[in-house]
């Protein structure tokens, strides 16, 4: 599977964004889709995930009630709304593919074998 994530951008405290990652490749019917994001001198974290057969979401405490996830089947595309941007959530977002996650495992990011470029959200305060 390969991933192409779009849409960082600055964006001042309280604003939104949404980030899209198009997956190409094989069918994404065993696929957990998820998105981590890596802060300037921090490990990379899980943030979002989804498991694209059913559609079950995953998400991190500390961003549960401001982001969702999202996605439109047509386009094997997930996006990531994210509404009431903190300082805290800058960093460099990643969405990542893996087949054959179980739940315990979503939030791990060892079992992707299939990243993104990465986009870079800043946010000011």
């Amino acid at each position: 599977v390969q991933l192409q994530a779009s849409g960082g951008g600055l964006v001042q405290a309280g604003g939104s964004l949404r980030l899209s990652c198009a997956a190409s490749g094989p069918s994404l019917s065993n696929y957990v889709l998820s998105w981590f994001r890596e802060a300037p001198g921090n490990e990379r974290e899980f943030v979002l995930g989804l498991r694209w057969s059913g559609g079950n979401k995953y998400y991190a405490d500390s961003v549960k009630g401001r982001f969702t996830i999202s996605r439109e089947i047509a386009k094997k595309t997930v996006y990531l709304q994210m509404n009431n941007l903190k300082p805290e959530d800058t960093g460099v977002y990643y969405c990542a593919a893996q087949s054959g996650v179980i739940q315990s495992s979503v939030s791990r990011r060892g079992v992707y074998g299939n990243w993104g470029q990465g986009t870079l959200v800043t946010v000011s305060s």
